[in-house]
């Protein structure tokens, strides 16, 4: 298996992260019993980690499709090449460090990260475009 197959799963991994601590902030602040409902209730606002968390997780979830694609694009049309390892690690690893930035509230660095992981999304795309 191809080192950008081997981060897609990473990938995949790093997404269910999202969705649990997302839910486990989001659980943290309106209990257990809200969970487990139907979640028909009105709630009070989230709080700002709550927020955080719902909005690294949406920004991941508006890049991650575009990276699956470009890797199985990539595989598909035998593409690999040194440029798209790179490409899918620097995306991988700017991702990983932007979640605990964005909860901790960070924001420089955290732009920062996100713009790393941009660069690896044009460096996987880029040898499908040639």
């Amino acid at each position: 298996m191809s080192i950008e197959l081997r981060i897609l799963a990473w990938g995949c991994l790093l997404a269910l992260i999202h969705v649990f601590a997302a839910g486990r902030v989001r659980t943290k602040q309106y209990g257990t019993k809200w969970n487990m409902g139907a979640r028909d209730e009105a709630v009070p606002p989230p709080s700002p980690l709550v927020g955080r968390m719902e909005r690294a997780q949406a920004n991941f979830f508006e890049t991650f499709p575009i990276v699956a694609a470009a890797i199985l694009m990539i595989e598909a049309t035998h593409r690999t090449s040194a440029l798209t390892m790179l490409g899918a690690m620097l995306w991988l690893g700017a991702r990983v460090i932007y979640l605990p930035l964005y909860a901790a509230g960070i924001p420089v660095v955290r732009s920062v990260a996100f713009m790393v992981s941009m660069v690896g999304i044009v460096m996987l795309l880029w040898p499908l475009l040639r």
